[in-house]
């Protein structure tokens, strides 16, 4: 097993968060240390980045908000965008200093990116180039609804292209009301190569523990 994964999707709202988060507990049921890791964070809702507080709960490891997130951004926009609007240069030192540290007190850290795989954090880099820093194995998230066929195998291309291995994938049904489910799932998974991880139901108030039982991140995948 990697010491860890880069949780990406197909594009933003299609579930890294909660996929990040299934991960972590899934992980953590053999009591192994595992912490999770929120790079950039782009939205504040109610006085706080909920995707941050999700992971910080999932995860079995306490540490310091700027190791679990060091750039919070207060718009939920581009992150690059969000960036520039607060006079901040994201810097990919920071973030990969922040990183090894994570390394140094848990036995797994799960990496939630931001947005897809290529979406511009400063003028010259993407978070392509961030999944890179780790050096971790992705695993996609693919947002179940009206086009993610094309945007799932293009976002497998984009991986490879970065030289960089796609563990598997997950299927997570986000739309409730979604046609041919099933077929969209086959279509992908004649398609690419690396295994799907699990297929994650539709539910409005998901529990992250419970779900963890779908996500198989077995040895020799």
């Amino acid at each position: 097993m990697p010491p860890g994964f880069f949780i990406t999707g197909t594009d933003t709202g299609v579930g890294k968060t909660l996929i990040s988060c299934m991960v972590l507990h899934a992980l953590s049921m053999n009591h192994n240390k595992v912490v999770g890791m929120k790079p950039i964070a782009a939205g504040k809702e109610s006085g706080k980045w909920v995707d941050v507080e999700l992971l910080r709960t999932a995860g079995s490891v306490q540490v310091a908000d700027e190791l679990l997130n060091p750039y919070a951004l207060e718009q939920a926009i581009a992150p690059h965008i969000a960036a520039q609007y607060q006079g901040i240069e994201i810097s990919m030192s920071t973030i990969g200093s922040a990183f090894q540290e994570l390394k140094e007190v848990a036995d797994y850290v799960i990496v939630e990116g931001a947005g897809g795989f290529m979406v511009p954090v400063n003028t010259t880099q993407d978070t392509s180039d961030m999944a890179r820093l780790f050096d971790l194995p992705v695993i996609l998230v693919v947002g179940m609804r009206l086009g993610c066929i094309n945007h799932a195998l293009l976002t497998v291309q984009a991986i490879r292209s970065a030289g960089l291995r796609l563990f598997g994938w997950v299927a997570n049904c986000i739309e409730p009301e979604m046609r041919a489910v099933e077929e969209n799932i086959a279509a992908l998974r004649f398609r690419i190569k690396q295994p799907l991880l699990g297929t994650v139901p539709y539910d409005s108030a998901p529990d992250f523990r419970a779900l963890s039982r779908l996500i198989d991140l077995s040895p020799g995948r």
